[in-house]
């Protein structure tokens, strides 16, 4: 076996030792859980034939209560492209569990926003939180103990962190994350990228642009571009919870298909009645966290996963902040060009090795964890081959020394980069995170005038008005998730980054989020302590000087500290009302920092 890097594991012996307390706690909950025993034979008939009244062709079988019975969570709607496959999956599952020798119900529904469609607009203030409404949806789903096991369907950016966080509160259960795979490639992401410019300077019409975004999204499955919702798969894929190979299957395919298939039956070998039982509670613990971080950095991934990782590890009474991340980032090199790191979409990574490719490499490298338990038979190992259909039949093949394009996947050898893409930035201003691996060296360090604002759209007004036309720091606080719920702030993006074409020096401070989509303009984000409560962004003013630093880590307002330390904080704008948020004011007042995961949930649970 490899010999794993001595920075990877000590980076990992520091989360397992901030971890003992919670951890240890953890696991008693799911052992006592467990020892709990299968639940159904202790409900009282009427609560069994409650359970049982909904199905016709497999309530014998519940009768019986000798099978696993499968829960299935679902995030189905067809509003958001991703989720729209899923509308068949139950029934479907259903046979299969049968073919296994189980039952399948569905136990519930959560809710699946698109931040694609808020993006930009109120609605966008409720995504953050509706990862915890999601958590205790399926909380609420799996809590009335009929199952044996849960299958979890989602694939989107708060859908899958949310999913975790309420199933790893089941974790006596076995469970799989079965995706739906990506919509076949339409108009090339950077194509797409170059009209949002075009359109934020005027020169193209409101329907040449949405001609362009229809060419891009433009059907079932998750959008091609290396975001949140597909950085979600790698990790899945890293940390063993799905069928191996399942992240990048188109959808309405025989391979997608087999792969949905095979995780229904997996999941009936792998059941507290067997030989083989593989609880995700077990499956989710500090190596898997530490392997989710690893296939983050060494893909260029999205940089909300800096909020969602610490929170679903939390659910599992795993600590990691963003100093791991730090550490791991100097070690773990970047072996791939995906959009926005690149022109390729996950198609064409998928096509060119995928993730099982990554994995190998790291897995041959020593840079990942190989002994983690996964849901697979093979452990890690097989999470680095690659799935295919042949002569009717699921199998899976070894991968060679190269990949298929190096232009898009490298080895750990040839890597685009030593590092992989992520930093802390400290000053005073706070804490930040910044994602570099888009971001060209030159533009790493830039010293500029602060233009302050308090709302995104502030900034479209100024950029419009032509007041942004130099060297620039754009600064939107009072944006994090105790303010109004973290939105993300991509639809910033085509404007700053059409000042930086310009020539100009242009970064973006908040303390708000970032797009997964976030690629070239330097983006110090997440800023903690956020503005409300006191924040130290709250005393940046128009004009300062701002040093934003990736090199060295440093984020910092050059005002004389006599005169920074007797600045009053800027007064916070009056709580938002109107399209739902106002129903959040409760998440929004309890919720900790981002770097804890920015939850309300698992701050009053404790965790």
């Amino acid at each position: 076996m490899t010999t794993l890097h001595a920075e990877i594991a000590a980076v990992t012996d520091r989360v397992i030792e901030r971890s003992k307390v919670g951890r240890a706690a953890y696991l008693d909950l799911i052992r006592r859980e467990r020892e709990s025993g299968n639940d159904r034979p202790k409900l009282g008939c009427a609560n069994l034939a409650h359970a049982y009244a909904g199905t016709d062709e497999q309530r014998e079988e519940l009768k019986s209560g000798t099978r696993m019975n499968i829960g299935i969570v679902t995030a189905y709607n067809d509003m958001l492209s991703a989720h729209a496959p899923y509308y068949r999956y139950p029934e479907q599952m259903k046979i299969w569990a049968l073919e296994a020798g189980a039952t399948a119900q569905v136990a519930g529904g959560v809710p699946a926003m698109c931040d694609g469609v808020t993006q930009g607009y109120q609605g966008m203030e409720l995504s953050l939180f509706s990862r915890d409404t999601i958590a205790m949806a399926t909380a609420v789903s799996l809590s009335h103990r009929v199952f044996e096991g849960a299958a979890l369907l989602g694939i989107c950016d708060k859908i899958v962190p949310g999913l975790l966080m309420g199933a790893l509160r089941f974790g006596h259960l076995p469970m799989v994350l079965i995706p739906g795979g990506p919509m076949r490639s339409g108009l090339p992401n950077k194509e797409k990228a170059a009209v949002r410019e075009r359109f934020a300077e005027g020169k193209a019409t409101r329907e040449e642009l949405l001609e362009a975004e229809i060419a891009a999204y433009h059907g079932k499955g998750t959008c091609t571009f290396y975001g949140t919702a597909n950085s979600n798969q790698m990790m899945m894929e890293a940390m063993g919870l799905h069928v191996p190979g399942a992240a990048f299957a188109n959808p309405q395919t025989k391979l997608r298909q087999e792969l949905t298939r095979a995780a229904v039956h997996r999941l009936a070998e792998i059941g507290w009645n067997g030989d083989d039982y593989r609880p995700i509670g077990h499956v989710v613990d500090e190596r898997a966290i530490v392997n989710a971080a690893i296939v983050l950095l060494a893909t260029g991934g999205s940089t909300n996963h800096l909020i969602h990782v610490p929170a679903f590890a939390r659910a599992a009474g795993i600590v990691i902040d963003w100093e791991d991340f730090d550490r791991l980032s100097r070690v773990v090199p970047l072996m791939t060009r995906v959009y926005p790191n690149g022109s390729a979409d996950v198609n064409q990574f998928e096509d060119a090795g995928g993730p099982s490719f990554v994995i190998k490499e790291l897995l041959r490298a020593g840079l990942m964890h190989g002994d983690a338990l996964t849901i697979a038979k093979d452990g890690m190992a097989a999470y680095g081959r690659k799935p295919d259909i042949v002569e009717d039949a699921l199998v899976w093949t070894e991968h060679g020394a190269t990949s298929n394009d190096e232009n898009i996947v490298r080895t750990v050898e040839t890597a685009f980069s030593p590092e992989g893409g992520f930093r802390i930035l400290k000053g005073n201003i706070g804490r930040a995170c910044i994602k570099v691996s888009a971001v060209e060296r030159e533009r790493w360090i830039i010293e500029a005038p602060a233009r302050v604002f308090s709302d995104q759209s502030e900034v479209l007004a100024a950029f419009k008005a032509g007041e942004l036309e130099r060297d620039v720091v754009v600064v939107v606080r009072f944006q994090g998730p105790r303010a109004n719920g973290m939105p993300e702030l991509h639809k910033l993006t085509p404007q700053l980054g059409v000042l930086q074409n310009r020539g100009f020096k242009v970064a973006l401070v908040t303390d708000g989020r970032m797009s997964g989509a976030s690629g070239k303009v330097p983006a110090a984000i997440h800023l903690s302590p956020e503005a409300l409560g006191g924040g130290p962004i709250g005393k940046v003013r128009d004009g300062d000087i701002i040093r934003l630093d990736a090199e060295a880590g440093v984020l910092e307002a050059l005002v004389p500290a006599e005169e920074w330390n007797a600045r009053e904080h800027a007064a916070a704008p009056p709580p938002a009302i109107g399209t739902g948020r106002e129903l959040f004011a409760m998440m929004r007042h309890y919720c900790d920092e981002a770097e804890k995961g920015a939850s309300a949930m698992l701050h009053e649970a404790g965790l």
